[in-house]
């Protein structure tokens, strides 16, 4: 080969190398991340549900003007993937209200961030959703509400109240969606909503509309830290709860909860002290079914009301074992511990031997207490054994930890604990849902 001419091509070639990454970086330039464009129908999908007023989050971000002051404190919170909030493992089961960002979605805030936030084009914006106002569930068919106010002293500690409330259906009523809405998020830690039947001796003596305080029953004080029950009541079942960063219950099409005709509310409200008195008026929003379901669904607990944390334990395991007595679907786990949580499994073992973790939730927090919808449905034969295995942190090293030198037993309070496994069983409208618990009575 020419050398001269070898020499030629690549002066000409070098020569050209300028243009060619200018005419480079103009077709690989990445594109300009704005707000309404690319960030705003992110946030109406993963985040508007309880970023806007009247919701748990502190701010909106339903618009640009709403969102800029926080854009670097989103960016750390999507960065660390704290935003949205979501605990489970990945590795053990699939869910279907998984709020979890997607790779792509967490690089396009953190570059809309990087680049200065800038706002965009109002025109490229989606159109903003429409919630209707108060609920996230959609505008209920009924609204069941305390008939009264109830007053909070701004310090000491209250009991759990106990309010029944009547709810005046003629007939049985399918529910899909339930959503427990505290009237003052800021004394309401947490809240359960019983059905109670007509005929149900579960706090009869307890007169329509006028709050009780009742103390949790006292567990003997030996521990049994292998104890499991089934926390059920003839007659009365879990309807509907609110927890810190919980949202509504909602089910699949074709199941349905069921409150027969006749059938009163039982509000079970814990309220806390936080240095100013306040009020609070709670209500429920229930959805019906359109059709009747093909499946009924009940909530249980898998408690261990016998559990004893030592003094200074920094990783203490209590676990909760019951038989399932007949075959179901199961639909949700929603695990629930006090301050000292600190993490959480469902395990199943199966008849055959084999088992299955079902979830784990290795870092619990007691501000975001999660229900985890399974995106497919796992049937559990009867005899399938449920066991929920909780750890506690009740050392010094726990920044929640209001006493590292008590044992720790079963309680209502947030300086007592607890270990109750929620499950949400799927199974025949027309079975027995005692049956699931109890072994079957004799026909």
């Amino acid at each position: 080969m020419d050398r001269s001419r070898t020499r030629g091509r690549i002066r000409a070639l070098a020569a050209a190398l300028p243009v060619l990454f200018i005419f480079s970086g103009a077709v690989y330039k990445p594109r300009k991340v704005t707000f309404y464009k690319d960030v705003l129908p992110i946030f109406q999908n993963r985040c508007q549900a309880c970023h806007r007023p009247g919701e748990g989050a502190p701010m909106a971000l339903l618009t640009y003007h709403q969102t800029r002051p926080w854009a670097k404190a989103i960016r750390e919170a999507v960065a660390a993937r704290t935003m949205p909030p979501w605990f489970a493992d990945p590795a053990y089961g699939k869910y279907a209200n998984d709020r979890r960002l997607t790779p792509s979605e967490i690089e396009t805030v953190i570059g809309w961030v990087d680049a200065g936030a800038p706002e965009g084009n109002p025109a490229e914006a989606p159109r903003p959703l429409k919630f209707p106002e108060g609920w996230t569930i959609g505008t209920p068919d009924a609204v069941v509400e305390m008939p009264q106010e109830f007053k909070v002293p701004a310090s000491g500690t209250i009991e759990y109240q106990f309010i029944r409330i009547p709810t005046m259906f003629t007939e049985d009523k399918w529910i899909e969606k339930v959503e427990v809405r505290p009237g003052n998020r800021s004394v309401v830690h947490h809240l359960v909503v019983f059905t109670r039947e007509p005929d149900a001796s579960f706090l009869e003596n307890l007169k329509p509309g006028v709050a009780r305080g009742l103390p949790a029953p006292k567990t003997r004080p030996t521990a049994n830290n292998q104890a499991g029950v089934f926390l059920d009541t003839p007659g009365a079942e879990v309807l509907g709860v609110y927890v810190p960063g919980g949202m509504g219950w909602q089910l699949k099409p074709g199941q349905a909860r069921l409150v027969k005709a006749g059938s009163d509310l039982i509000f079970q409200v814990h309220y806390t002290t936080n240095g100013t008195a306040g009020v609070d008026r709670t209500r429920v929003g229930l959805v019906f079914a359109r059709t009747p379901p093909r499946e009924r669904v009940r909530s249980l607990v898998v408690a261990n009301p016998y559990l004893r944390i030592p003094p200074r334990a920094a990783d203490f395991p209590v676990h909760a074992t019951v038989v399932l007595q007949a075959e179901a679907r199961l639909v949700s786990l929603f695990p629930h511990m006090h301050v000292r949580g600190k993490a959480f499994e469902y395990r199943a073992i199966y008849p055959d031997g084999e088992s299955e973790v079902l979830l784990r939730v290795p870092r619990y927090d007691f501000n975001w207490q999660l229900t985890y919808q399974l995106e497919q449905e796992l049937p559990l034969p009867k005899g399938t054994i449920l066991e929920c295995t909780a750890r506690y942190d009740n050392s010094a090293a726990n920044p929640n930890n209001p006493n590292p030198d008590a044992e720790v037993a079963w309680g209502d309070q947030t300086w007592e604990e607890m270990l109750a496994g929620f499950i949400d069983l799927a199974f025949d409208p027309e079975a027995d849902p005692d049956d699931l618990v109890r072994p079957r009575r004799a026909r």
